[in-house]
């Protein structure tokens, strides 16, 4: 860990905040050029109940947080104080924000952890814990929201799908589909892992990785099994009421988060625009749009997150509103974390590495 600590500091320096800006900007500019009509404002209210519903928007991101918080403290057995806790979660965020991919993320996580008192063995296993309880959250609630809704349209991509085309005929219900079995195969294998023989986990890990083609990153799949057998030993010991708790805070981030674009409908365009059958197809095209936004090659997703928004909620908002709902979903949802790293990045790195 102290052999990275150079490059992680260097991948989470708050300069690297203006690309993602930048290409935001971009994409958004180039979405209002060509789609934008003066004409779609009548079809949006802007009255004291609209700042209501935008201050919502914001308290459903700090409420996310304050879930992230209070499983982060829960996961470190309350060694790490709310200062603390807060300080990771915005590191973490941050450094999501202004990487293209989860690549090197578990070990930047690892990093901010094991600085703020948090050894090595128990760090590895609070960041795969937490990993196994966002993907046990999505296996669980997808398939919940495709029961409970049982419409086709929570697929429906831009003008790209016809009413009551059948879900196997849908190409983006076959590629969340695939998103689906591969996060349901990644949190077996973590479970297997974590619960019931981490050493033979790691030993097919070793095996597989004598491939040819794979051979280089062998080294990697060696750290990455004793990680797990550590993050066994941490929290195969755990209660029920333990993991009940954790998942509970899970659950408060991640619906919280997806709540964020409901109060923004609310505040553009009032109660009586979307029922509240509606208002639930929004939550769940969510759990779609995340799947594609994970093979976003730009920092957080920038400009990708922005498009894809506009063309999954192009059939249920008026024409022309689309981009610039996907701003305000960015600017509540993205753009703070870039703006808290760059104010608490340079404090922690100053505290952790620059002696008096």
């Amino acid at each position: 860990m102290a052999d990275n600590s150079g490059k992680i500091l260097k991948s989470i320096r708050p300069g690297k905040i203006a690309l993602p800006i930048i290409i935001g900007f971009i994409v958004t500019g180039y979405l209002l050029y060509n789609e934008f009509d003066p004409s779609v404002l009548d079809n949006m209210s802007f009255t004291l109940q609209s700042l209501f519903w935008f201050f919502v928007s914001f308290l459903m991101m700090a409420i996310r947080d304050f879930g992230y918080i209070i499983r982060i403290r829960l996961l470190s057995a309350q060694k790490l104080s709310w200062r603390k806790a807060f300080n990771i979660v915005m590191l973490w965020e941050f450094t999501s924000a202004i990487t293209p991919s989860a690549i090197g993320g578990t070990s930047v996580a690892i990093f901010f952890l094991n600085k703020e008192g948090i050894k090595i063995g128990r760090s590895t296993a609070i960041v795969m814990v937490t990993s196994f309880l966002d993907e046990l959250y999505f296996i669980i609630t997808f398939p919940l929201i495709l029961l409970f809704i049982g419409r086709t349209d929570i697929f429906a991509f831009g003008d790209s799908i016809e009413a009551g085309l059948p879900f196997y005929k849908n190409q983006f219900f076959m590629f969340a589909l695939l998103g689906y079995f591969l996060k349901l195969a990644y949190t077996i294998v973590i479970s297997y892992g974590l619960f019931f023989n981490p050493r033979g986990l790691k030993w097919l890990l070793l095996w597989i990785f004598k491939l040819p083609i794979i051979r280089r990153w062998r080294p990697h799949a060696n750290e990455s099994g004793s990680d797990l057998i550590s993050a066994s030993l941490e929290f195969k010991s755990w209660s029920f009421k333990n993991w009940m708790k954790a998942f509970f805070a899970t659950a408060l981030s991640w619906t919280a988060r997806y709540w964020v674009v409901n109060t923004l409908v609310l505040a553009f365009f009032g109660f009586s625009f979307l029922s509240w059958d509606d208002h639930i197809l929004i939550f769940g095209k969510q759990l779609v749009m995340w799947i594609m936004m994970l093979v976003s090659p730009t920092p957080g997703g920038s400009g990708f997150a922005e498009w894809v928004f506009k063309e999954f909620l192009s059939n249920m908002i008026p024409l022309g509103t689309g981009v610039a709902m996907a701003f305000m979903w960015r600017l509540v949802s993205y753009y703070p974390y870039l703006i808290i790293g760059a104010i608490v990045v340079p404090k922690w790195i100053k505290k952790h590495f620059v002696k008096s």
